[in-house]
């Protein structure tokens, strides 16, 4: 057994060290370490009051909002097993993650109530299986109600490293979500490791953005946590790019995880109203989950000016993989880095499992000592991620002949047009170059004579326009010509389906092209 600390244990190790310290703070109120051990504690008592035991799940469906830390805290002083649910989800989307996970609880924010009261009908949780954070309600049980009448004393349970912490179902933009487990000493690992790749230390101030049910923010949260530094949560409901710039200001911000559209969104601000704000606190950055273009990094790397500029590609599944390093930024755009300290080797393999040469494109595998444990209820899935240690969730890429991982598609997305086999993420790349296309998603439609043509959804910038055949045109500069799209489609920014992390649901709008087709 190895000795790893349980993200819990290092709640309370920070209690005992740094009882008065600001742990953990939102819009609303702070905490200091030793609050948060103690509510921690209450909530683990409190839950196990109700008849749960170790290893039961729990389900959590919120906003951004710091009763987040505490119920993940609490969770695993119990040795519950968090199930965060994506509160973009429908209610027959949570009813399954619900149900797959067999969560004997739920705890909801008062805000999403009525996306489980529409299923709560087919669930099967006890009658007080219902926890509610906020007002009181009548048929749930309020979340400081459960904590006010519970100890506050660590509960007589033993957790070790190797048991699950959280069950994260992944955003099924391929299908039905898969539920990855994750354990204390792979997410313990992880913190440690992007601690020493990032410079992390006790006095940083990270700032949460990306949705707190999301690996993301709970990596970079664990992360602080093992630290000892300081979280602050945005709880928006709605990204507001100045008061981001606010927050880093007032905040003295060391650190934000950002995707590339909040970063345009905030740097697209009038110049008068980026000065009135400080962002000399800022050391260090990162874009993550969908590439970002060289004006993006240029304007990010001009307007902060003390901070650090990082990339990196992982998954819920395997944490982090790659690193682009500040210094690589521009002179490898388009990379996702080399692997890094937490990583081990990487390879690209082709399907009778062969590895490619440098340069062909093949399925990305890495071996990492924090990869999941596996997919909740699904050997089949599990069996099929794995070519022995090595393990994959279906991303293709190619290596360049310094080492550098670019990534090409997922599997599941690749476009087969006349035989031919078509990586939408480098079409995009292609149409997305034009100065007048904000962004663009690339996905195939079915053609009677060729299998599939491509077609691209395209948003443009304000006050920008372009033709159809301008678009070809450009295409035709830079694209083979089976990889031009035979068609294009023009879209509002707030029509482009995506998940909470900003990632383009490419089969959603797949599927919602070809339904409009039909009926047209």
């Amino acid at each position: 057994m190895n000795h790893l600390l349980t993200i819990a244990d290092a709640v309370a190790t920070h209690a005992r060290l740094s009882p008065h310290k600001v742990g953990l703070q939102d819009s609303t109120r702070a905490l200091t370490f030793n609050d948060w051990n103690r509510r921690a504690c209450q909530l683990a008592n409190g839950l196990l009051d109700l008849g749960l035991n170790k290893g039961d799940r729990v389900a959590l469906l919120a906003y951004n909002c710091i009763e987040w830390a505490e119920i993940y805290i609490g969770l695993a002083r119990a040795g519950l097993v968090a199930v965060p649910i994506n509160f973009r989800l429908t209610g027959p989307e949570i009813a399954y993650i619900i149900e797959h996970s067999e969560a004997s609880a739920v705890i909801v924010q008062d805000a999403l109530m009525e996306s489980v009261a529409s299923i709560r009908s087919q669930l099967k949780l006890a009658e007080h299986g219902y926890v509610l954070i906020g007002q009181e309600t009548p048929g749930w049980l309020a979340y400081e109600t459960l904590l006010g009448a519970a100890s506050s004393n660590p509960p007589a349970v033993t957790v070790t490293p190797e048991d699950p912490f959280a069950l994260m179902y992944t955003s099924g933009t391929t299908g039905r979500p898969k539920g990855a487990i994750r354990s204390h000493a792979g997410n313990a690992l992880l913190a440690f490791a992007t601690a020493l790749e990032f410079g992390f230390g006790r006095d940083d101030r990270g700032l949460i953005v990306m949705p707190m049910c999301h690996a993301n923010s709970l990596y970079f949260s664990l992360t602080f946590i093992y630290l000892g530094a300081s979280i602050i949560i945005e709880d928006r409901k709605s990204f507001d790019p100045e008061h981001l710039l606010a927050m880093l200001s007032s905040e003295k911000v060391t650190f934000t995880s950002l995707v590339p559209t909040h970063y345009i969104m905030m740097l697209g601000l009038p110049e008068a109203v980026l000065k009135k704000y400080d962002v000399s606190s800022v050391e260090k950055l990162l874009v993550s989950s969908a590439p970002a273009r060289r004006e993006t990094k240029l304007a990010i790397m001009n307007h902060f000016k003390n901070s650090r500029l990082f990339e990196l590609y992982g998954a819920t599944e395997l944490g982090w993989v790659t690193i682009l390093r500040p210094e690589e930024q521009l002179e490898k755009l388009g990379s996702v880095g080399r692997e890094w300290a937490g990583s081990g080797a990487i390879r690209l393999l082709d399907p009778t499992g062969r590895e490619v040469p440098d340069g062909d494109v093949g399925e990305l595998y890495s071996r990492t000592s924090y990869v999941y444990d596996g997919y909740w209820k699904n050997p089949e899935k599990t069996a099929e991620s794995f070519h022995g240690a090595w393990c994959s969730v279906g991303d293709l890429a190619r290596r360049d002949a310094d080492g550098y991982i670019h990534l090409v598609d997922r599997k599941s997305n690749m476009i087969i047009s006349g035989g031919e086999n078509i990586y939408p993420s480098e079409v995009e790349s292609a149409v997305g170059a034009h100065p007048a296309v904000k962004d663009v998603a690339v996905f195939g439609i079915p053609d009677s004579k060729w299998g599939e043509t491509v077609h691209a959804a395209v948003v443009l910038h304000p006050d920008r326009s372009v033709t159809t055949q301008e678009l070809s045109a450009w295409c035709a500069e830079r694209l083979a010509r089976f990889k031009i799209p035979r068609s294009f489609s023009f879209l509002l920014d707030k029509d482009m389906p995506r998940t909470a992390t900003g990632k383009i649901l490419h089969r959603t709008l797949r599927d919602r092209f070809i339904e409009e087709r039909r009926q047209a």
